[in-house]
């Protein structure tokens, strides 16, 4: 019953406009955890911005009217999956990524109030655990995002990531917070989570250089999905994650549209 419901519901998406939160008839409402592709979108500073190239646009011979674009982009930038081989050999590749682990009940960490005053803050078990004791323990088998209130600074890169510079330069001039390494490996090994998702450009926090976070989560085939929008839109739990990326075969990531069903 739960696959008909989740796809009845997708159904009834698409049918809607695009807005960030769409109310339904089933007393649940669709938000949209997605920021779009355009010319503004952030990616890693030494990767190549999101390109639009118009192919076709306007009346036809033929009497109709046809629009064609299109695009170029890296696997990861925007709103985007990490699949875990993008960090562990062997591990599954974007194709390969179950659909039972990009679906499931959410629950929204909010760490925004420690990170107001620390660009460089690693979310810690500490806070896991703190948000346990006032909603319950996390579900097994739940999707996990992490919210640092850094969605509001969208899509200003400096704001965001900490930086503006370009390449090498600005990978190392990188400021924003992630969950902390040890906080990667509680997730992994005591509530056998889904994935993991957060609302800024990396898992792991700007100013690392080995990514151990991404490496203690792939290690479990845990996908992880980044740049996620909206989730003050979020209640703490009581929702339902949707997360489809673009499937590219034998790929490291790549585009993702992420969507929450609130049961309201």
């Amino acid at each position: 019953m739960r696959t008909i419901a989740i796809f009845g519901f997708m159904s009834m998406f698409l049918t809607v406009s695009c807005q960030d939160s769409v109310p339904l008839d089933s007393h649940d409402t669709l938000v949209d955890l997605t920021h779009s592709f355009d010319t503004t979108t952030i990616y890693w500073p030494t990767a190549e911005g999101f390109q639009l190239h118009e192919d076709a646009k306007g009346w036809q011979e033929g009497g109709y009217y046809y629009e064609s674009n299109s695009f170029e982009s890296s696997e990861h930038g925007g709103t985007h999956l990490d699949a875990p081989v993008h960090f562990a050999e062997g591990k599954w590749a974007n194709h390969e990524i179950p659909l039972d682990r990009l679906i499931g009940d959410g629950v929204v960490v909010d760490v925004s109030d420690r990170v107001a005053d620390n660009r460089d803050y690693q979310i810690s078990v500490s806070d896991l655990q703190e948000w346990e004791a006032v909603n319950g323990q996390i579900p097994e088998d739940a999707i996990v995002l992490l919210k640092t209130g850094f969605g509001r600074y969208w899509p200003n890169r400096d704001q965001y990531l900490g930086t503006d510079l370009r390449g090498a330069e600005g990978v190392s001039q990188l400021h924003f917070p992630g969950l902390a390494p040890e906080a990667a490996r509680w997730l992994r090994d005591t509530r056998n989570i889904r994935a993991v998702g957060i609302d800024t450009a990396s898992i792991d926090y700007g100013q690392s250089s080995d990514y151990v976070s991404h490496q203690e989560l792939f290690a479990d085939n845990i996908p992880v999905f980044e740049n996620v929008a909206n989730l003050e839109a979020l209640p703490a739990n009581g929702f339902t994650i949707v997360a489809l990326p673009m499937k590219i075969y034998g790929g490291s990531g790549g585009p993702l549209r992420i969507i929450a069903m609130v049961h309201n």
